[in-house]
């Protein structure tokens, strides 16, 4: 199962080069770069460890790309996400978010369904197989 994110979840996975050009996309709008990792894939997890801090007013993604190296190097069991901040007044917002590393594995998710007494509601949550092991254990090899 794949799990799909953020802007260009559902291409096949990017190169480097494809990265660096994002980045570079980022920067020449004058977004700031974040690197965020996490083991935990559901749709609902909104905080992601990030990765150093926010790479405000760069001018070369070479140094948002050995960021981006270092933290696959660290985590290479992890998903890991670059994100575009746009700090402007009018803005204050992340403008753009996509995965740029996957596990080797993804485990998918679990689908339960609640019936409520009176037969007549059902609800349905997902919940991620690989939440079933401790946090920092999910993606051991």
């Amino acid at each position: 199962m794949r799990i799909t994110q953020g802007t260009f979840s559902y291409l096949p996975d990017l190169t480097n080069e494809e990265i660096r050009l994002q980045i570079e996309y980022i920067i020449k709008n004058g977004w700031a770069v974040s690197v965020e990792y996490t083991d935990d894939p559901s749709p609902y997890n909104t905080y992601w460890n990030m990765w150093g801090l926010p790479m405000f007013d760069l001018t070369d993604p070479a140094a948002a790309m050995f960021e981006f190296h270092k933290c696959r190097e660290a985590f290479p069991n992890h998903y890991l996400r670059i994100n575009g901040f746009d700090p402007s007044p009018m803005w204050q917002a992340q403008r753009v978010s996509f995965i740029v590393h996957r596990p080797p594995e993804e485990p998918g998710f679990r689908l339960h369904r609640a019936v409520y007494s009176d037969g007549r509601r059902i609800h349905y949550t997902l919940e991620p197989y690989v939440t079933q092991r401790p946090s920092g254990d999910r993606y051991q090899q």
